[in-house]
Parts: C-alpha cells; structure tokens; sequence
C-alpha cells in the first residue's frame, strides 16, 4: 500500500468531528531507533470535543492533558485503568481541548515487532482496540506531546482515505457520560475494527 505524504498542520487544525471521519484509512508510522519502520492503516476512530463531558479535557487543562490544549497535530498519550496507553491526535486550535482517539488500525509494516510488543501473533488482533494499538506500536508518556507533521519517530501519512459509504458512525464506546453523540466512526465490514460495544443503541449509519 502507499503511505504517501505526511498529512499537513491545518488538516489537524478542524473540529474533532470534521478530522475524525478523515483519518480513515491514513497511515500512522513509527520509526524505532534502529530504523525499522512499523505502519499500521486506522480503521476506527472517536472524536472528542472542547465542551464534551466524556472529554479528558472538559473540566479543564491539567497536567496530565495538557498536550489536548496545544497546537493541532500532535499526539496526546495517556494511561488508562491502571493497565493500559490509549493515542489520541489533537485537533482545532490551540488552547481549544480536542482530540480523536485511535480506537483500531490493520497492521501494514513490522508486524514482527508489534506482535513481540502485544505478545501474539494473529494480526487481527493486534490493533484492535485503543489499549493494543498503543502497545503493539509501543507507545506511552513518553511519546505524549509528539509532533506527527514535523517530528522524526512519530507520523501521519495520507495513505488512502476510506469513502463515505464505506464508513459507519455510532455512540463511542465505554462511556457513562457523552453516550448519545454519535462520534464514533469505523470502517464498515473491517476484521481489524474493535470489538468494543457502544454505549447507546446507534450503529451502522453512513458517515459525512
């Protein structure tokens, strides 16, 4: 598959909702130190927005969310449940507090090395999920605040975005507030999309 380019700052500089749908099918690559290069093409997605109660950022910034407050286009990384990393790509403004969380993603290059990290091998499984994209592609604190436009380990490329009607939206996934908004968004009929169930009755309904 062609990765192509990396995306652009202002892609990223839109409401979550508007890059959210749009980051299907690009391709998220690491560059590990020795050079290998793992890439994986994202299939699952959720935008989280400025005045959104299910959002880290919706009682304000903090140190832990900071990165969501700063300029588009960088990655905020937290720890979640004691257990797990989840990557999310922040989006609008600068100061705004909005991201998209990467839900799931096929795997495309260094497969080896994500099912080292995740501890299996069927490639299914490898991504499929927030908690295991970010473990498969060996992400943590440390990579919060990356810049994917400019910096050197950490990118975003075009790769081929996924149309309309082969996208389905619903309610987010494992939330007790922030049900009712349909922002979750997936590529219809994928194996590599999560398992993870909404948390309101809306599925299956074509995004824009």
């Amino acid at each position: 598959m062609r990765i192509g380019p990396r995306l652009p700052r202002r892609f990223f500089a839109r409401p979550s909702t508007a890059v959210a749908p749009e980051l299907l099918g690009r391709v998220l690559v690491r560059i590990l130190s020795n050079g290998t290069r793992v890439s994986v093409r994202l299939v699952e997605v959720e935008a989280y927005g400025p005045d959104d109660a299910a959002s880290h950022a919706f009682r304000g910034r903090t140190a832990r969310n900071a990165v969501m407050f700063g300029p588009p286009g960088h990655l905020y990384v937290y720890f979640t449940y004691g257990r797990h990393f989840c990557a999310n790509v922040v989006t609008a403004s600068a100061g705004v507090g909005s991201a998209v969380l990467l839900r799931a993603a096929e795997p495309l290059e260094g497969l080896e090395v994500m099912a080292a990290n995740r501890g299996l091998g069927a490639p299914r499984l490898l991504c499929s999920g927030p908690g295991r994209l970010a473990q498969a592609l060996g992400l943590d604190r440390l990579d919060d605040g990356a810049d994917l436009v400019l910096g050197p380990r950490l990118q975003i490329r075009a790769g081929r975005p996924i149309a309309a009607d082969r996208i389905a939206r619903s309610a987010r996934v494992g939330l007790r507030v922030g049900t009712r908004e349909r922002w979750r968004y997936f590529e219809r009929d994928s194996p590599f999309v999560s398992p993870g169930r909404p948390s309101a009755s809306f599925t299956g309904s074509r995004g824009s």
